[in-house]
């Protein structure tokens, strides 16, 4: 396969060309201010859709992770609060291993009982949600209750610059933690074994099992995985915005997966990429925000991501059948 011929060529080729004519419509979106809030908008979707992208590789669905996301980031600051913590290292560790636990109950019906991850996933991310909703409780915590070393890591910049009238932006430095993790799940998928049994379990199942790659294996570490980082960037979320609220992230998935089918990933499994799904986010979130700057209702933003993952996922069956042809 020539260079030109790879996805990740093509989708980057679709986003140079997008932007030029986004620009070119409104020259806004070219200003410093318009790119690094750009980039800081990548940084949530983008971490949760590494996650997506290890299920969608192995020929699964995961539509939990928003539910995981917020009760771990809910219930970790609720946790801080109550022990008046006011570190960052513990309550991330917290909130990504109750993200994994969620995600091994995930694995654990995919595997023992070889159900449909989409019904899982449904599951479980409703009745997560539900208890956190019905227990746990609905109040937000707001700035005045969060906890300020939280607060202070969320906005840690690391370029910052002043516009003419005195106000100041900067490029976040949660973007370094993004790209961090990407490359360490580009490493696993590529060059460990687990990560090309991964490959191996969405091309084809039983023939993965036949040459002695270990399912059971393979599916825990897919959902604990995919888990983890949902628990993660929930928290991250969560102090970002300098706030907790339990109600975040609904309907999320839909943005989430078409990004990951953007970057060129095969909702059948066995394909797909870190470097592909950055670049399908990168582009989603670029044309949410132009929509923005051109003052289009909020609701033919959802009409255009509907349409997105339409066409993605029919330009993915097509490069897909003539692959088996």
């Amino acid at each position: 396969m020539t260079w030109f011929q790879k996805s990740e060529v093509v989708i980057a080729g679709i986003l140079v060309l997008a932007m030029v004519i986004i620009g070119l419509v409104n020259p806004a979106f070219w200003s410093l201010d318009n790119m690094f809030s750009l980039l800081r908008s990548n940084v949530i979707i983008g971490i949760m859709a590494l996650g997506v992208l290890l299920v969608m590789i192995s020929g699964g669905i995961d539509v939990s992770f928003p539910a995981f996301a917020v009760a771990a980031m809910y219930l970790t600051v609720k946790g801080m609060i109550y022990f008046n913590y006011d570190g960052v290292l513990l309550p991330f560790v917290a909130a990504a291993t109750m993200g994994a636990l969620f995600g091994c109950l995930n694995a654990f019906f995919v595997y023992k009982f070889r159900m449909i991850p989409l019904i899982v996933t449904l599951g479980t991310g409703s009745m997560v949600r539900g208890f956190l909703l019905g227990v746990v409780g609905t109040s937000m915590i707001n700035i005045n209750k969060m906890p300020d070393a939280l607060i202070e890591f969320g906005k840690s910049d690391i370029v910052n610059m002043v516009k003419a009238d005195g106000s100041t932006y900067g490029l976040t430095a949660m973007i370094l933690v993004y790209v961090g993790l990407a490359i360490a799940l580009h490493l696993v998928l590529r060059h460990t074994m687990i990560g090309r049994g991964v490959y191996a379990l969405g091309g084809d199942p039983e023939a993965a099992s036949r040459v002695g790659f270990n399912i059971r294996k393979i599916t825990f570490f897919i959902y604990c995985v995919a888990g983890a980082l949902a628990g993660f960037a929930g928290l991250l979320h969560s102090g970002m915005i300098w706030l907790a609220n339990p109600r975040d992230f609904v309907g999320l998935e839909l943005d989430v997966i078409a990004a990951v089918v953007l970057g060129g990933a095969s909702i059948f499994g066995g394909r797909g990429s870190v470097l592909g799904t950055m670049l399908g986010v990168f582009m989603l979130v670029m044309v949410k925000n132009s929509l923005i700057i051109m003052k289009i209702d909020t609701t033919w933003q959802r009409v255009v991501v509907g349409v997105i993952i339409v066409i993605a996922t029919a330009i993915t069956a097509w490069r897909d059948r003539r692959a088996n042809a």
